[in-house]
């Protein structure tokens, strides 16, 4: 795996990412769907002369002359410019140098940027000043100030800024993938920039015109699939999801010296409830996460029986909701920030990254909840990627798109990726060991199950063994009564529950039942009837959601740990401030 940092290799022949001139408004293309979108009026707002004085007292008056950047697409962001004379012209740009014009701002109330401002992760959008601007800047921990003081100015300027994010998204502005339709590190990628709500475009290797030229001029071997051109032309041979984040800027930076009132270890979520809750009564909060936000939940096709979503909602919706909520009060979102360990010897504990970086905090929540079981089936690792899923996104559905697929697995988990599987594929066969359904999936999702005229559900049948070549071509399985069976299908689902992620808790001594799940509360061997519910064996550590022990495996339960244990952090915190 190696990584080349070649911008003129992106840019196509004779021209570079810089070539054009966003003074003249004929030197680029402006994008017509743009300006005729249904929501072009909540994108960009314009804001009275009575607002603008309201954010007077949270930013600082800036000038800017014409031909200034006021930020570049993967460059960090200042801050969200509020204009009052000028003009500043947005142009989305990709690693393969297409430039388009987005939206220009002359108009004074109109405002710049989009919901990244409040995590200070870099922008995805050049910025162009094509006539002398005077503005009112709003640095994120302003416009998070803002936005909590002033709620009804806040919603508006909120709407418009994850509107924003939304469109450059759907226009494809951002990093460019290129590879193999069929590469299971492309789809990986594909996943977590998805997840994390970055622009991105995929061109296939193979049949795409622009991206065969591309690789005419890089000649890249085999293994170096996919190749990823980052929005400054740098270009990535088969990276990893770190590399990858690191060439787009995510990484978030912490400060050592900081002592946080608490660190929340994942972001599915309760970890995000958790966050929203703390962040918004006050206390300083540093979340990590090594992927994305929502952790199994944000794979989840759509959610039915969450409270207040009568018509459901994805997991990856109500994560990116919770997501920029826990930004909007202040907390500090790291991901991706993959944690190694939990030192507990000494107070504050202090959580250690893989990257050796290290996050001081007076409390730790564990949210890390579970990864995804595998079942003991000769040749499973072979195919991971390569036709054996664990969650199932637009992007599987996509590849099984009119073909035949095979599920295994009986909770709601299973049931939710059935139904949106039903919908792209020709059928869907569906493995449970068990003679029902019924104790382990919800009323409505079975009879939803049922109704199906492509979905088949085999009873009492475990599956034994994988088969095929360079992917998954069959399956073979034994029934009732010990018969064996095979069934054709380059599609597998697993949703057979999921593993407790505790295996970093070993530095703490953190006390976990028989089968590796945090202990808390009363259910800690010689805990006392009144301790903290939420509380772990270690004082100051606490545990939430699918990680804890008896937990309810339910996104709703998750988020109620979430808000409750912010309670006991207040009493903890309150009880060592009286011990001083």
């Amino acid at each position: 795996m190696s990584n080349e940092s070649t911008p003129s290799d992106a840019a196509p022949a004779g021209q570079s990412p810089t070539d054009a001139n966003p003074l003249e408004a004929d030197a680029l293309l402006e994008d017509p769907s743009v300006r005729d979108h249904p929501r072009h009026q909540q994108m960009f707002p314009v804001l009275t002369d009575a607002e603008i004085e309201r954010i007077r007292r949270f930013g600082t008056p800036s000038r800017y002359t014409r031909g200034a950047l006021l930020y570049r697409a993967g460059s960090l962001c200042p801050g969200v410019f509020v204009l009052l004379s000028g003009q500043v012209r947005i142009i989305g740009r990709d690693g393969l140098g297409h430039e388009r014009i987005i939206h220009t701002y002359t108009t004074r109330g109109e405002f710049t940027s989009d919901v990244t401002q409040l995590s200070n992760k870099p922008a995805v959008v050049d910025a162009h000043v094509t006539e002398d601007v005077e503005a009112i800047l709003l640095r994120p921990e302003e416009l998070s100030a803002l936005m909590i003081s002033e709620a009804d100015l806040g919603e508006k300027i909120m709407r418009a800024l994850i509107l924003r994010r939304v469109l450059v998204i759907e226009r494809g502005h951002g990093v460019v993938l290129v590879g193999p339709s069929g590469n299971a590190r492309l789809r990986a990628l594909e996943n977590f920039l998805r997840r994390n709500a970055f622009p991105s475009m995929t061109l296939d290797a193979d049949t795409d015109a622009e991206a065969i030229a591309l690789l005419e001029r890089l000649t890249p071997q085999p293994d170096d699939f996919p190749l990823v051109v980052c929005p400054d032309g740098t270009v990535l041979r088969n990276p990893d999801e770190g590399q990858l984040a690191s060439c787009l800027g995510l990484i978030p930076e912490f400060d050592p010296a900081h002592v946080y009132d608490v660190a929340i270890v994942g972001a599915g979520p309760a970890g995000l409830a958790a966050a929203v809750y703390a962040a918004s009564e006050g206390l300083s909060v540093a979340a990590l996460d090594c992927r994305a936000p929502g952790g199994q939940a944000g794979t989840s096709s759509r959610i039915e029986n969450y409270l207040g979503f009568p018509t459901g909602i994805t997991g990856h919706a109500l994560a990116g909701r919770a997501f920029v909520q826990a930004q909007k009060f202040g907390a500090h979102i790291g991901i991706p920030c993959e944690v190694r360990a939990l030192y507990c010897d000494k107070l504050p504990p202090v959580v250690e990254l893989t990257d050796d970086r290290r996050i001081t905090a007076r409390t730790v929540v564990i949210a890390t909840g579970a990864e995804y079981r595998r079942p003991d089936v000769e040749g499973l690792e072979r195919f991971e990627g390569s036709g054996v899923y664990y969650w199932a996104t637009p992007i599987e559905a996509r590849l099984c798109r009119k073909e035949p697929v095979l599920l295994i697995g009986g909770g709601n988990s299973a049931g939710q990726a059935v139904v949106f599987l039903a919908s792209h594929a020709e059928h869907v066969h569906m493995f449970i060991r068990s003679a029902s359904l019924e104790h382990s999936m919800s009323h409505y999702l079975i009879e939803r199950i049922l109704a199906l005229p492509n979905v088949t559900l085999h009873t009492r049948v475990e599956l034994t063994a994988l088969e095929g070549d360079a992917r998954l071509e069959r399956v073979r399985y034994r029934g009732a009564g010990g018969i064996e069976g095979s069934m054709t299908t380059h599609h597998l689902f697993v949703f057979i529950g999921a593993e407790p992620n505790t295996s970093w808790l070993a530095t703490c001594g953190v006390a976990l039942d028989d089968r590796s799940f945090v202990l808390t509360g009363p259910d800690i061997p010689g805990a006392g009837l009144q301790s903290m519910s939420l509380q772990t064996s270690v004082p100051g550590v606490f545990a939430i959601g699918d990680v804890r022990s008896g937990s309810t495996k339910r996104v709703a339960s998750a988020v109620g740990e979430g808000a409750a244990v912010v309670a006991q952090i207040h009493r903890l915190l309150a009880g060592a401030r009286a011990a001083c």
